[in-house]
Parts: structure tokens; sequence; C-alpha cells
């Protein structure tokens, strides 16, 4: 079950997420999935900012961000973005399958920043598809891009199966599974996102 905050705590315990959208594919699913992630980890008093590839026009990845020796010929939104994806808490990754693997817009976007700035914190793992999988062979793949980038993925992944039929176009749910679904994964992701604040704050991390 999530754990209870009392007023005075939720009005100082809040968590910073980045919410990072894989999809650019006309007509695709994902923007109402992200709609509904957002709402369920904002009424959980997490803090989020979504990261969508359609808005934010990332390049072909050539060189990630912190290979840049002068930090003067990187666009403004794009350090802007580095600041957010560093002071984060943790990630969540909402991902469509595509050719049976992690959409490119997905791996290009998330590239762009190193490690130093993903590790020891976790994230989780939303997929979904218009078939009967949700997403779940991307999402395989996912554990072990996400785990290079030095971010760990929790335990429980959400697949949503028939993405149309479970969300309108608002991300308003339309069965009772997206809501249960959702409070599991954000629960090990509240839980995982403390225990590994707390210690990067009391013993900081490997150097």
């Amino acid at each position: 079950m999530y754990r209870k905050f009392s007023e005075q705590e939720m009005a100082s315990k809040k968590l910073k997420v980045v919410l990072f959208l894989g999809s650019t594919r006309e007509g695709r699913m994902g923007l109402r999935v992200a709609k509904f992630i957002q709402g369920q980890l904002e009424s959980k008093n997490f803090q989020v900012e979504l990261f969508d590839p359609v808005t934010l026009k990332f390049p072909v990845f050539e060189k990630a961000l912190h290979h840049y020796q002068d930090r003067s010929k990187i666009p403004k939104w794009m350090v802007d973005c580095e600041t957010k994806v560093k002071e984060a808490d943790a990630y969540v990754v909402v991902s469509a399958e595509y050719n049976h693997s992690i959409p490119p817009a997905l791996s290009n976007m998330m590239s762009h920043f190193g490690p130093a700035l993903y590790s020891y914190k976790p994230t989780g793992i939303v997929s979904y598809s218009m078939g009967p999988f949700g997403g779940m062979r991307a999402a395989m793949q996912l554990r072990c891009f996400l785990s290079e980038l030095g971010t760990l993925s929790v335990s429980n992944i959400f697949g949503i199966p028939e993405v149309h039929k479970a969300l309108d176009e608002s991300g308003k749910p339309l069965n009772d599974h997206m809501v249960s679904g959702a409070e599991r994964l954000i629960s090990q992701l509240d839980w995982m996102s403390w225990a590994m604040k707390n210690h990067r704050d009391k013993n900081g991390v490997p150097k």
C-alpha cells in the first residue's frame, strides 16, 4: 500500500521526478499515458517535469552535454533540461514499442545526459501498446538501457495493453486496473526514491 503522509509532511516532503515520454509517432497514444501518469504522480505529492520529444526538439545524438568543452554552445533549453535531470530524485519512462524495441526518440533524448546525473536514483517503467502485450518487449530492453545510464528500475513494470481502450485522449482512465496498476508502481518508486535520497544526502555517492 502507498504510505500516507500527514498534512504537515505533505507540505514539506515532495520528490522531484522527470517523466520521459518516448513516442513521436503520428497518432501516438503516449501523450494520454503521460497525462495519466503525471496526474497519478502529482496526486501522491511528486513534483513532475514532463520531457516530450515532440515539443523538446532534441537533435539526433552526437555527443552528451557533459562532453561539451565550451558549454556556451549548448542551447539554453537543453541546459535547463540538464538541470532538471540533475535535480530529480527519480525518473519515470513512458514507452511505446517500436519494432519490438525502445523508441529511438526515447533513447536519443535520454542519452544526451550522462550517467552522473542519473546515478543512484530509481526509475519506474510504464510501457504500452495497442495489442495484448503492453509493450513488454521494449520494457525488458529498457531495464538494460536504464541500468547502463546508472538508474535502476523498480521491480514493478506498469504495462498497459490495448491502451486505446484503457485511457481517453485527456488521460482519463477507462477501467479500474489503471489506477491500481499505477499505484503499485508509484508505491515502489516512492520507497526507493526516499531510500536513495536519504542515503545520498547522508553519505554522498561513490567517486
